[in-house]
């Protein structure tokens, strides 16, 4: 499937992707998903009202990584040197910035198709959040590949920041407080 197809997909409340063509449909994500993804959406939009350095956005929003690729990050980053990306109907590039909030019926596709989907069309930094096991991987392109470069959880505690966000910090107790 192509980008074409994939603008003919009905509007029916199902979270449609094409990874390198081939269709993905997802249910409507559980109340503590969306509490997670607001969470970190309303921190990182303070952040950008304070720096005006670069936008957020949550699903469902498109990101147009090729015509066979179309996917519906929950949030996704673009900052001021990637503004060209953002178009009306869409994002048309690698945002700086992309975050996975995982369920069971999306572990491996997030965790593994799409963090190497992310990699080869050249986004920045990639963060998986685990609700499960209150769990934030965070991985970041050295040279042309992810390392991961911080596993942070409730049980350890710690806080996330990046260099993308310089003075930007979340404490992931409070990632999955609600």
């Amino acid at each position: 499937m192509t980008y074409e197809d994939y603008v003919k997909l009905p509007d029916d409340g199902k979270h449609y992707e094409i990874i390198d063509g081939e269709l993905y449909v997802n249910p409507s994500p559980v109340t503590r998903h969306q509490r997670i993804v607001r969470v970190i959406l309303v921190r990182i939009d303070r952040y950008f009202e304070q720096h005006r350095s670069g936008e957020v956005f949550d699903s469902p929003f498109d990101v147009v990584l090729a015509q066979d690729v179309i996917v519906e990050p929950d949030v996704i980053v673009v900052k001021n040197d990637r503004a060209s990306i953002i178009g009306e109907k869409n994002i048309q590039g690698a945002p700086n910035l992309i975050i996975e909030v995982v369920a069971d019926n999306t572990r491996r596709l997030d965790e593994i198709e799409k963090r190497k989907l992310y990699e080869r069309y050249g986004v920045e930094e990639y963060w998986i959040v685990d609700p499960e096991l209150e769990l934030v991987k965070i991985y970041r392109r050295e040279n042309n590949a992810f390392s991961r470069v911080a596993e942070i959880t409730t049980e350890t505690g710690g806080t996330i920041t990046s260099p993308l966000l310089p003075g930007f910090t979340l404490d992931v107790n409070d990632v999955f407080a609600q």
